[in-house]
């Protein structure tokens, strides 16, 4: 995708492959965002929503519901805990999300850890990790957040080794990185709708400018990518709130919030089905990828006292508790629209026998309010009016999103970690 990212104004210019605290790809919910979040749509038919259960395999609908859902849970305090890494390990942390370095005054935030309710959801172990990746590329497919995540992983990884950048100067969407002891190769793909997008006019691009997006037509800066990655987690949902002509088959099929006579309205919750149908879809007839697929569900903002463009902020402390918080409202109707689309893929991914699995971050996350970096992801001398409400602090709570995935892939068993190590012996890990 060659589209203008969509910048908050707190943001510094650059791009995905200069270094990554300045880094220019930074998405936020627009002002059609504040509409949405005053209307509550449909949530007498998803609020008591089932989780889906991960265990064995990780992810499947169909499982014993005695064995442990590591997504089913609530955050405990624990005042021993200890971060994985501070804003001076030698990794990979974005000035935007780096809370510590930047002042934030608390740190209660970070003493809190994810407990599952009928089991225990383990420390990540950096050596654990590298271990089941030995010899796999593994790649993060989506947006900023998921980028978050990316540079969370690199972090944790850095006390048993560092990467070295591997990417083509060349490429503008797709960045890597090689674990040389572990053979063990990392990949952000800067897709944030999965699917095509492009700018009609980019000389007048705006928040608010209308962008194509071809709902049918996968983007190919992953689809390329498919052949080489063992690993793929994909993510994306905040660019979906902006306006957009929506496009399939080459036909013009309407819009959202264009405002233009004569265009048939669709819903931005049909399009992001769309688009994730049409992800799915591409993944499970792909030719050569086997690979191991992971969902990660959409990341909840926590904007109170205004919306992001008129003075709101999030500077809670501590956690909501599960009586006070739930996922509701356009935030239930974003999750729903993804579990529907990955429980209509799973089934045909499971007669094919791919691994199509669930990473159900958002019901942890939407009780997350104090983990943003609100006004703590600049210099104070920076008059930023802007708050960040969407990204989350490093270190943070993003860091429970990859004991969730270290934990997923132990479930996957050794057999996969085998096959997967025995066929990467016979490639190219660099590009």
């Amino acid at each position: 995708m060659k589209s203008n990212p969509i910048e908050l104004p707190t943001t510094t210019n650059g791009n995905l492959h200069k270094p990554l605290i300045n880094t220019k790809h930074f998405i936020l919910p627009i002002t059609t965002l504040a509409l949405l979040i005053t209307i509550h749509l449909y949530v007498g038919n998803f609020s008591d929503h089932p989780l889906i259960n991960p265990a064995t395999p990780a992810g499947d609908s169909t499982g014993d519901d005695d064995k442990c859902n590591v997504f089913q849970g609530t955050w405990v305090f624990d005042d021993e805990r200890e971060t994985y890494y501070t804003n001076e390990t030698k990794c990979i942390i974005d000035d935007r999300q780096n809370c510590m370095k930047y002042g934030r005054p608390d740190t209660d935030y970070l003493k809190w850890r994810w407990q599952p309710d009928k089991c225990d959801l383990p420390e990540f172990d950096a050596v654990e990790f590298l271990e089941a990746v030995r010899g796999k590329r593994l790649a993060f497919i989506g947006d900023s957040v998921g980028r978050n995540q990316m540079q969370s992983l690199v972090c944790m990884l850095a006390s048993e080794a560092y990467p070295i950048d591997v990417t083509n100067i060349n490429d503008t969407d797709t960045k890597r990185w090689v674990f040389p002891p572990y053979n063990f190769t990392l990949v952000a793909i800067w897709s944030p709708m999965l699917v095509t997008s492009r700018d009609p006019h980019p000389e007048k691009f705006s928040r608010n400018s209308l962008m194509n997006l071809y709902l049918d037509e996968p983007e190919e800066v992953w689809t390329s990518e498919l052949d080489n990655i063992d690993i793929a987690i994909f993510s994306a949902g905040q660019w979906f709130f902006r306006p957009f002509m929506y496009y399939e088959k080459g036909e013009l099929i309407g819009c959202h919030f264009c405002n233009q006579p004569n265009i048939t309205e669709i819903s931005l919750y049909d399009a992001y089905q769309r688009a994730y149908n049409t992800t799915f879809t591409t993944l499970l007839n792909h030719q050569n990828y086997t690979g191991l697929t992971f969902l990660r569900t959409f990341s909840p903002q926590h904007f109170e006292n205004g919306e992001y463009n008129n003075g709101g902020n999030c500077v809670r402390t501590r956690p909501f508790t599960k009586q006070e918080m739930r996922l509701d409202g356009y935030k239930l109707m974003m999750y729903s629209t993804q579990v529907n689309a990955f429980k209509e893929a799973q089934k045909e991914a499971e007669q094919k026998g791919l691994k199509l699995r669930l990473m159900d971050t958002s019901n942890a996350m939407i009780l997350r309010a104090d983990g943003h970096p609100n006004h703590f992801g600049h210099p104070a001398s920076d008059k930023k009016s802007f708050a960040d409400c969407v990204h989350w602090c490093m270190p943070g709570p993003v860091d429970t999103w990859n004991e969730f995935l270290l934990e997923m892939l132990k479930m996957e068993g050794e057999g996969f970690i085998e096959k997967t190590y025995q066929r990467n012996t016979t490639k190219l890990n660099l590009r």
